[in-house]
This record gives C-alpha cells, sequence and structure tokens, in this order.
C-alpha cells in the first residue's frame, strides 16, 4: 500500500466517522475509533489520524503497531514533540495529554488489546520493536 493509498483510506474513514457519529465500517467495524488530531513533529502541520483504541477509565489508549512495521508511526512522533492533542471520540471532541505508558502496564494494557483484536498480536510478532501504548489523558471537554 503507498502513502496515497494510505491517505486516501484515511480520508475516507475520517469522512465516514464524521457523517455517522463516530461510526465506521470496513476493517474498523464494531471496534471502538477515535479521531488524533496532532501537530506534525518537523512540519508543525495539523495532522489527523484515525485510530482504535482500548477505553481504559477516562483514558483512551492507542497502539502505535504501524501494522507490525519496524518503525513508529509518524503521530506516535508527533505526540513525543507535542503531547498536547485533541480527539474526536463519537460526537465529542477532546483536548488531550499523551503519556508514553511504562512497560509493565504497557505490557499488560496490549495484552486486553491483543486479546480484543488479534491483529494486534499479529502486529507485535511481526516485529521486534516493542509496540508503545500511549495514554491520551483527558485535559478538558470542547
Amino acid at each position: 500500500m503507498t502513502m496515497d493509498d494510505v491517505t486516501d483510506f484515511n480520508n475516507r474513514t475520517i469522512a465516514e466517522f464524521r457523517e455517522n457519529g463516530g461510526k465506521v465500517g470496513g476493517p474498523f467495524a464494531g471496534a471502538p475509533l477515535l479521531l488524533l488530531h496532532t501537530t506534525g513533529a518537523r512540519s508543525g502541520k495539523p495532522r489527523i489520524n484515525p485510530m482504535v483504541y482500548l477505553p481504559d477509565g477516562d483514558r483512551y489508549l492507542v497502539f502505535a503497531s504501524k501494522g507490525g512495521a519496524d518503525s513508529n508511526p509518524d503521530w506516535y512522533w508527533n505526540l513525543r514533540a507535542n503531547p498536547e492533542a485533541w480527539i474526536e471520540v463519537g460526537d465529542r471532541t477532546v483536548e488531550v495529554r499523551a503519556v508514553e505508558l511504562e512497560r509493565a502496564e504497557r505490557d499488560e494494557k496490549y495484552r486486553v488489546q491483543a486479546e480484543r483484536y488479534p491483529g494486534f498480536a499479529e502486529y507485535q510478532r511481526k516485529t521486534d520493536r516493542i509496540i508503545p501504548v500511549i495514554a491520551l489523558v483527558p485535559v478538558t471537554a470542547r
């Protein structure tokens, strides 16, 4: 899949998410999905990425799996550089601060996600890197 293909897929997913109050079909059908708004680490430009999340109390956990690639996704680096972000969840917008989970908590939360969505177990098997888990912690509702 080329970057143009990924961009087209993401744009279609974002449009469907917004048209249907956070619900989409296709590979994300039935999964909890959010739209993560970050600021580009190098460009400073706004970026939006749809992603499956794991609800965890008032936090939203996201997984920097990149389909099991050997490098972290761009959104991960964007959050490392600029941890203040915002998300669209359902029909709400929430300001968040990104916090990377430490190893023991990361391992437990990744295990839970992989049990719910076996594709995440496959992503970890495909790479030697430890896939980061990021907690998106609400700051205030918008």
